[in-house]
């Protein structure tokens, strides 16, 4: 059983920045690709960003490209998004999600754990 964490949220001004953080716990020794997930007021939860295992490969929502950055530091077993260029129509709540492969979790297919979500509001 692995537990993720997500901090970092909270209000900040369009064109504003902010730093996520998913810290997991439990049986991490397991080589879980990793992503973040948004879910808006009245709409499905979808893709943001997805990085591989050794952190090699990243992958984008086309709606956060050049905007948000994905990383991890496995030796403190946590995953980041740096959000940066705000937009109101990226207010959410972000979900940090693992799964076997990027591929699954770009697809947001066999995610095994979610995290419980953390508020992000952009105000224009």
């Amino acid at each position: 059983q692995v537990t993720l964490v997500e901090s970092g949220g909270g209000l900040v001004q369009a064109g504003g920045s902010l730093r996520l953080s998913c810290a997991a716990s439990g049986r991490t020794d397991s080589n879980y690709a990793m992503g973040w997930f948004r879910q808006a007021p009245g709409k499905e939860r979808e893709f943001v960003a997805a990085i591989t295992w050794i952190g090699s490969s990243t992958y984008y929502a086309d709606s956060v490209k050049g905007r948000f950055t994905i990383s991890r530091d496995n030796a403190k077993i946590t995953v980041y998004l740096q959000m940066n260029s705000l937009k109101p129509e990226d207010t959410a709540v972000y979900y940090c999600g693992a799964g076997p492969s990027a591929r699954t979790v770009v697809a947001g297919t066999s995610i095994l754990y979610w995290g419980q979500g953390t508020q992000v509001t952009v105000s224009s």
